[in-house]
């Protein structure tokens, strides 16, 4: 039988078991995983590069007017 794997959390930096037995993997904790999801959710992670506004087709929309 293989050793468990030890990785580094993602959030806080310590050792976190890459196993079944984990099912906050690969955070230590459901702490951790909680602030990471709670990262995405508020944007703070981002993609560097250019926005424009022909990334999303389909969202310009004809004004419309009564």
């Amino acid at each position: 039988m293989t050793k468990p794997r030890k990785v580094r959390c993602p959030q806080c930096g310590q050792d976190a078991l890459w196993a079944p037995e984990n099912p906050w993997r690969p955070f230590c904790s459901e702490r951790c995983k909680q602030i990471d999801l709670g990262a995405w959710a508020n944007e703070s992670y981002r993609i560097a590069g250019k926005s424009t506004d022909d990334e999303m087709p389909g969202t310009d929309f004809p004004e419309t007017r009564s």
